[in-house]
């Protein structure tokens, strides 16, 4: 009886495993590693250099990896360290996944690693492709892959901290946190599918077919009758822009749509992980900067269009893209755990005092 009543929580042999740091800290370093691979996937499509080598998987006929330096110059230079950064990130992949095939005992973790090294495989293959066979359409699947793969090794990167160990023993009340993650799960889907719009877009190879914010040609929502998009064509050629179709205009109001939904999604979170039964967990501070990206986002969103999609601008908003999917992936996932744990709590209690009982 002693020991139950000196024990004043459940320890982590009890409530599952305890993470190993270095592992953590590798997996954290393969997540940077990543995102940077998605900034220079991003520069390469900006600024129309995705050809500039035409053959894969050497490179003007050498290996990749012999290239001689002298010749890193104007596209070729974004292009070629962008497959050697790939090809860092696929090395990192496979020690990766061997650790955790080596080193944990979650077997859910360690099929993680394996899906993980085979959306790499999968991204290089696609990513040589493009070059291969010319089609755009392979482009914008190669990153809506890079984007996936991201949020993957974001997610085993938060399962390997000791954060994941701490929010298992985390007691709150489940209805704020089942809450939280269905909003936060939900707009983080949207996240994805805005990715997948901003992708599509860019590997059209078009300028944009609205250059005006937050007003579109002068309106809230554009008027696109027959006449009023030859009047916006006119426009356009004068300039020397290429033209545009409703599909163009469209798909650009779905990508503005898509944001409102996506804010409304994020101040949601930020208000719930507000509330009294929440604020002695991680998730305010995680809303918080949630908020605070979203609000860098949108404003890069502006600057892409008033700039008229400069490379630069507009890889900065790739990057603070991908950095919002990687919150709502780890908002969704602590607010999940958090709910399920507070369910598994009183059982897990009952067998630790039972436990403890018998030692006595």
């Amino acid at each position: 009886m002693h020991h139950v009543a000196e024990s004043t929580s459940i320890p982590a042999t009890i409530t599952g495993h305890r993470p190993g740091r270095w592992l953590h800290r590798f997996a954290f370093f393969a997540a940077i590693a990543t995102l940077f691979l998605i900034c220079s996937g991003g520069m390469v499509t900006s600024k129309g250099v995705g050809l500039a080598v035409p053959d894969w998987p050497t490179t003007f006929g050498y290996n990749m990896f012999l290239f001689p330096v002298s010749q890193w110059v104007g596209g070729i230079f974004f292009e070629h360290t962008h497959r050697l950064i790939a090809s860092t990130v696929g090395f990192l992949t496979i020690i990766l996944t061997i650790w955790l095939w080596r080193g944990e005992d979650r077997r859910w973790l360690r099929i993680l690693g394996f899906a993980a090294l085979g959306l790499v495989i999968l991204q290089g293959v696609l990513g040589g492709l493009r070059v291969t066979m010319l089609k755009d359409e392979i482009g914008v699947f190669h990153a809506c892959v890079a984007q996936l793969f991201f949020g993957l090794i974001v997610f085993i990167t938060l399962a390997t901290s000791s954060l994941w160990q701490r929010i298992s023993t985390t007691e709150v009340s489940v209805a704020p946190g089942r809450t939280l993650a269905r909003v936060a799960i939900f707009t983080t889907t949207v996240i994805y599918l805005q990715l997948a719009l901003g992708a599509t877009m860019r590997h059209e190879h078009r300028d944009l077919s609205i250059l005006d914010f937050p007003m579109a040609y002068g309106q809230v929502v554009p008027i696109l009758t027959a006449g009023q998009l030859a009047k916006i064509n006119e426009w356009r050629n004068a300039r020397a822009l290429t033209e545009v179709t409703p599909f163009h205009i469209w798909l650009q109001m779905a990508h503005r749509f898509l944001a409102l939904v996506i804010a409304a999604g994020v101040i949601t979170c930020l208000v719930r992980s507000r509330a009294a039964e929440l604020r002695g967990t991680p998730l305010a501070h995680w809303s918080e900067a949630w908020f605070l990206v979203l609000a860098g986002q949108i404003t890069l969103g502006a600057w892409v269009i008033w700039s008229n999609k400069a490379a630069d601008i507009a890889t900065a908003h790739v990057a603070l893209g991908a950095i919002m999917l990687a919150l709502g992936i780890t908002i969704s996932a602590i607010s999940l755990r958090l709910a399920r744990s507070s369910e598994a709590t009183p059982t897990r209690r009952r067998h630790f005092v039972a436990e403890n009982l018998h030692a006595s």
